[in-house]
């Protein structure tokens, strides 16, 4: 059947495909028969002049990022891959493939499908399963130009796929007024350079390149039949970002239509239908993961960024329209990553552990009462170059591993968790003198079987007896970090308090056994205080910081300013801040949290700490913070805080959480931290912590011998206890 070319037959089809569509939206999407008449009114409508942009699509302009200081380029976004490519230039099977898939009867019709029209209708009235609209290859070109047209105003962009009889109707007559301007050739010429394939790829230059690492030109069968599945549904049927076997059950979808068309075999089909899939994924030369040179490290920032991005309405109303305006839309943006502090943050990660050791340390860095985010470094290239043989995630990898997400749930931070118990006891009206005589061991209420256990108990107990063991209150049980002490605490408390002050400092449990205790059984957390729940450096630093900033918690920022291509500022960067703590509270655990740091209290209770080194190294300016060991010192963490600033590390293996980092790396992760804050602050004035009321404090029960204060910050005295091991021995169960 030739194309409807002639005047008469163009009127006859816009006439009757607004009419089929407008059935198709009212079966599919908006209430009654009412439709049809709306339909039938906007067929006999004039024709809308065709856009400019439908003749010559505009040319997408590059977002900039920029560092803190809006003149360090850290790197761009933009479409390099949809530069267009002549359609001799694309392997045969690819443009028969995307026909195929998408408009069989592309050939045939004259932009609008009038029997895929009446198809779409038919299925949509039978109803069960996804609804179609009859769009051809022409339409969804139209659609794709004026959806992503940087020129057009984001309403107008929105409307480009609104499901209205009369965006439909629109959309059929700029298709059918095209056919008249271009050849079938040109116009899936086109679709094809501006097609999104998902995993960022728009363009088939572009997916080819992404998915197999090869020229369009090289597509075999399979690969065309697979790229060409995409179209649909990007991000599903991503191989790489979505599901693998959803992705090959659509590349045989692709090819039994490439044998309906005629294109192909049922032999050739079955054969391409046997191969597996062999991806070679590259990166695109420009986002993440190219970086200024010799700066990769900033690409675990620039990535979080592009994470944050794609969950701000304010860029598209959809993951796919907020990337697309990313890399498309010609945004400014300055970023809230300050260049000197992420330099030292990546020396001191680096200088723990080389860029070849399976361990790492993630290093986060988050400025109190704005929650921008200034650092993070982690000893990993960011990059998606090939590892050695054996070597999963290093040297090389993209994986979150200091913000989590994508698959990380995060590490275990040990004692550092014991400042949401004292939050908590401090917000329930108990006062830092709260005391209470730690023995070497707690019987508790929760059962417990097995080595470690009292009488059918958890018992935990304190690593270093001599110097932990006796009367302790806040300051010095958070200061030498007694178990037996807050253990017994959160028990008065109450552990599902305890959980819940975590979350409300941003702590997110992704770990699914996490939340599952979180969820149903935080009452029955015993060992919660003692850091079993998975987190990351930017949470950690982040509740931190919280507590810096005397309570008000503010979601993690990436970002200083964003202006779009017209030099408008987008309403975006507001820091999101609220009180989530009484000042009085916050400051209270401040004065605590002098202690493990070697400073003191403003009411002279602190008699030793675990990272008193950092007070030197700051050079006795205020600081505040913890330390943590996990259990057998899987890992090992510290965070510390001034007024300007929260820093935290972890010390982990990300792959293998059975690795013992041991002991001995306290000392280097307190010091590295310490060195990041040292830097952060340098240059600014001095500022002081607000010390608590005295009715918050309260009076010590009696005199408090305070032997001479630890200056070696070992991390035996934080050592979560092996007696403990039978509780965690069932949480490790309970998470697979």
């Amino acid at each position: 059947m030739a194309p409807l070319r002639s005047p008469l037959a163009r009127v006859f089809t816009v006439l009757l495909a607004g009419l089929l569509a407008g059935l198709v939206l009212a079966v599919a999407a908006l209430p009654g028969n009412l439709l049809l008449g709306i339909a039938t009114r906007s067929a006999f409508g004039a024709y809308d002049a065709l856009p400019d942009v439908l003749r010559t699509p505009v040319t997408p302009q590059r977002s900039y990022l920029y560092a803190n200081d809006g003149k360090t380029l850290i790197t761009t976004f933009y479409d390099v891959n949809r530069t267009d490519v002549p359609l001799a230039e694309i392997a045969p099977v690819m443009r028969q493939a995307i026909v195929a898939a998408e408009d069989r009867r592309f050939y045939s019709h004259g932009g609008a499908d009038l029997r895929g029209l009446v198809r779409a209708l038919v299925a949509n009235v039978k109803g069960g399963g996804t609804e179609q609209g009859g769009s051809t290859l022409t339409m969804q070109y139209v659609r794709n130009v004026l959806k992503t047209d940087p020129s057009r105003t984001a309403e107008e962009r929105q409307a480009a796929t609104d499901q209205t009889v009369g965006r439909k109707l629109q959309e059929i007559r700029y298709a059918t007024q095209l056919e008249n301007s271009l050849s079938k050739d040109e116009i899936l010429n086109r679709y094809l350079n501006i097609a999104y394939f998902g995993s960022g790829a728009y363009g088939v230059a572009a997916a080819s390149q992404r998915y197999f690492g090869k020229e369009p030109s090289q597509l075999t069968l399979a690969e065309s039949a697979l790229l060409a599945g995409l179209v649909q549904s990007p991000e599903a049927y991503s191989p790489i970002d979505g599901d693998k076997h959803a992705a090959l059950a659509r590349r045989a979808y692709v090819l039994d239509s490439m044998v309906d068309t005629g294109a192909i075999t049922a032999a050739q089909a079955a054969q391409a239908k046997a191969e597996k899939l062999d991806l070679h994924p590259t990166a695109q030369p420009n986002g993440c993961t190219a970086v200024a040179q010799g700066h990769d490290d900033w690409g675990y920032f620039c990535d979080y960024l592009r994470r944050w991005w794609l969950t701000q309405p304010a860029f598209g109303s959809t993951v796919e329209e907020r990337e697309q305006a990313l890399r498309r839309g010609g945004y400014t943006v300055v970023t809230s990553l300050d260049p000197q502090v992420q330099a030292t943050a990546q020396k001191q990660a680096t200088e723990v552990y080389g860029y070849g050791n399976k361990r790492a340390l993630p290093i986060a860095a988050v400025e109190p009462g704005t929650g921008r985010v200034l650092a993070m470094a982690v000893n990993r290239h960011y990059s998606l170059a090939a590892n050695p043989s054996g070597q999963e995630n290093y040297p090389n990898t993209v994986n979150p591993l200091i913000s989590g997400g994508g698959g990380v749930d995060g590490y275990q931070a040990g004692s550092t968790f014991k400042l949401f118990t004292m939050l908590a006891a401090l917000e329930s009206g108990r006062t830092l003198s709260t005391g209470f005589d730690a023995p070497a061991k707690l019987p508790t209420r929760y059962p417990a079987e097995g080595e470690g256990t009292c009488d059918g108990h958890w018992c935990p107990a304190n690593a270093n007896p001599e110097w932990m063991d006796g009367y302790r209150m806040m300051w010095d049980g958070f200061g030498r970090s007694v178990n037996t002490y807050f253990v017994w605490l959160a028990e008065q408390v109450g552990q599902d308090k305890v959980v819940e002050m975590a979350q409300r400092l941003g702590i997110t449990f992704r770990a699914d056994a996490d939340a599952e205790f979180a969820r149903n059984d935080a009452a029955n957390w015993g060992s919660f205080t003692l850091g079993v729940a998975a987190t990351t450096p930017l949470d950690l630093a982040n509740a931190y910081a919280t507590v810096a900033s005397e309570g008000m918690y503010c979601t993690p920022l990436p970002v200083v300013s964003v202006k779009n291509a017209k030099g408008e500022s987008v309403p975006v960067t507001d820091p999101s801040c609220k009180r989530v703590l009484d000042t009085d509270v916050a400051r209270a655990a401040t004065d605590a949290a002098r202690c493990p740091v070697g400073q003191q209290s403003a009411y002279g209770q602190c008699n030793g700490g675990t990272a008193t080194s950092v007070t030197q190294i700051l050079d006795g300016r205020p600081v505040a913070g913890k330390t943590g060991s996990s259990e057998e010192n899987a890992t090992e963490t510290f965070v510390g805080y001034t007024p300007q600033v929260a820093v935290a590390g972890i010390a982990a293996n990300p792959d293998d959480p059975t690795d013992s980092v041991g002991s001995a790396v306290q000392a280097k992760v307190i010091d590295a931290v310490a060195r990041v804050i040292a830097t952060a602050v340098d240059g600014t004035p001095e500022k002081g912590f607000t010390a608590p009321s005295r009715e918050l404090a309260g009076d010590p029960r009696r005199p408090v011998e305070r032997p001479q204060a630890r200056q070696d910050g070992r991390s035996s005295d934080d050592r979560r206890p092996s007696d403990d091991r039978s509780l965690l021995e069932r949480w490790f169960d309970r998470r697979g």
